[in-house]
């Protein structure tokens, strides 16, 4: 039953707010989903648009990028031009997205739309989210409503790989996009439900921690991206980045002293539970991209599955994620969010450790069955708790700069997970094709030259049903030797691009026991409020 709040009507929802929390939870759907759609539509986006699997990889990286690079700006344009407005922008942004997937006919435009302007969007309305949430509802049903997200998440997650893949099969991959547009407009219609939350701060946007921050975060993961796709002045783009990372630490905490007006208060690092949540948040995604990069690849062009084979696949890691992000959101009880913290990366790299040595030896998906679950409960664990472990400290008039800060973190998490783990993946490929190229007792000299030659110019994951379409003029000695050394090099080159992933979980696990070392955080805004019922 909905019960009415208690607080005045400026701290009312604008509307019944179990409506709202539903709302809010599509949005994160939507946001979700849509990176779920392109990873298991990979194979039929790259014949359909007669493109490459890293170009395609390089586009899901390049999304996440954006969102991360520009996140910051959108929280503080948010700030400016109301939380209210800047959600509805960034649910436009990616509708535009969408809308390019589903009518697109190369990758160029994939990249404008959908990567740039739907990272664009994102960065736009995550912080939005995530301020209107903490200002919509207070106490137990601002918990309630951080869990109903997190769960979203995890059933955008858990529907995605399945839905698309069965739509990817049976009708085209465009479809999914063309649904994406209609939960947007779902979400859109019931926008006057959403009481705006009002910035009182300074209204002055700090241009040079703006610049540093799009430079910073985004040049180390285009760096990544540039080596991956074989460019050159991938050091240099690095450089730049952790410089700027560098330089916009110091222009915050300067700014600070100066009292004026910064991108972001460098003060929100003062709390030890912020830096250790962002720190997670960071961490659960890096593992998450590098994840969901190396295993559709792995069903899609090593097991050579078509996507509805690929979704069901990958069905135990998501079902397994939304079912326990929603038990522990309901059944935490007076557990420290430290602990499920800490189990949570603990399932997450013990799942993940398991694939390493069944990569080599699995003949189908579902031999992947126990560990993706096991890892999938580890990610449950994550979504239910860090979101709300971070930003329950944070002073309300804090909020929108601290949720902000949250989602770049993820954002940047999740596109240097995709970005890392991709272009490990295929210069462990290059190497291991060509070591074996060069030992190979049945190529010629010259055609070893030539494997090594295409393969620093462009590394390529392929199946060995289109290796042989592209060898069809070689004699048959020759196909089979390269098919030969293409079916062991692939698998070695997921094993290494699995150890990404693992390494985050790692150190995942030992931030949970920093977190336990402190106590647990104590939400800032702890009234009485908005009640789910």
């Amino acid at each position: 039953m909905i019960e009415e709040p208690t607080t005045s009507d400026s701290k009312r929802a604008a509307g019944p707010p179990r409506l709202l929390a539903i709302l809010l939870a599509m949005a994160m759907f939507v946001l979700v989903v849509d990176t779920s759609l392109m990873n298991v539509s990979i194979s039929s986006v790259v014949r359909d648009l007669d493109t490459t699997v890293s170009g395609v990889q390089a586009a899901i990286a390049l999304e996440a990028l954006v969102s991360a690079a520009f996140i910051l700006i959108g929280g503080k344009v948010g700030d400016l031009i109301g939380r209210k407005r800047a959600y509805v922008l960034g649910l436009l942004g990616y509708a535009v997205g969408a809308t390019a997937m589903a009518l697109a006919q190369s990758l160029t435009a994939i990249i404008i739309f959908w990567a740039v302007l739907g990272g664009i969007g994102a960065s736009l309305l995550l912080p939005a989210m995530q301020s209107l949430i903490h200002g919509n509802f207070e106490g137990a049903a601002q918990k309630k409503v951080y869990a109903l997200v997190g769960a979203a998440a995890a059933i955008a997650a858990a529907v995605g790989p399945l839905l698309g893949g069965f739509i990817t099969t049976y009708l085209s991959w465009r479809v999914g996009f063309v649904l994406e547009v209609v939960i947007i407009a779902v979400v859109l219609s019931g926008i006057k439900l959403v009481r705006d939350v009002p910035y009182t701060g300074p209204r002055v946007i700090d241009l040079v921690g703006a610049a540093l921050s799009v430079l910073g975060m985004g040049g180390i993961v285009l760096g990544i991206l540039v080596w991956q796709e074989g460019g050159e002045s991938v050091a240099a783009l690095l450089v730049i980045g952790a410089t700027a990372m560098a330089v916009l630490a110091y222009w915050l905490v300067r700014r600070k002293r100066q009292g004026k007006p910064a991108l972001l208060d460098p003060d929100l690092f003062h709390s030890k539970i912020f830096r250790l949540g962002i720190s997670g948040q960071m961490l659960q995604q890096i593992a998450l991209g590098g994840t969901m990069i190396a295993l559709p690849i792995y069903l899609q062009m090593v097991l050579e599955y078509n996507a509805m084979q690929a979704g069901l696949s990958l069905a135990p890691l998501s079902l397994s994620m939304f079912a326990v992000a929603l038990l522990a959101g309901k059944k935490a009880g007076d557990r420290r969010p430290s602990s499920i913290i800490r189990w949570g990366f603990v399932l997450l790299t013990i799942g993940i450790a398991v694939l390493i040595p069944i990569v080599p030896r699995a003949e189908f998906g579902w031999g992947l069955l126990i560990p993706l679950m096991v890892a999938g409960s580890g990610l449950g664990l994550l979504v239910s708790q860090l979101n709300n472990y971070t930003l329950a400290p944070i002073e309300e008039e804090r909020i929108s700069e601290a949720a902000s800060v949250n989602s770049a973190a993820g954002s940047f998490g999740l596109s240097f997970g995709l970005a890392f783990a991709g272009a490990i993946m295929l210069a462990t490929l290059s190497l291991t094709f060509t070591a074996m190229a060069e030992s190979s007792t049945v190529l010629p000299p010259a055609e070893q030259q030539q494997v090594a030659q295409v393969l620093e110019d462009d590394a390529e994951v392929m199946s060995n049903t289109q290796l042989e379409q592209l060898l069809v003029d070689q004699p048959p000695e020759i196909q089979d030797e390269i098919v030969r050394i293409n079916t062991d090099a692939r698998p070695l080159a997921l094993q290494v691009a699995l150890l990404i992933p693992i390494l985050a979980g790692l150190i995942g696990v030992f931030n949970s026991f920093r977190m336990r070392r402190i106590p647990d955080p104590t939400p800032q805004n702890s009234g009485e409020g908005t009640d789910l019922g």
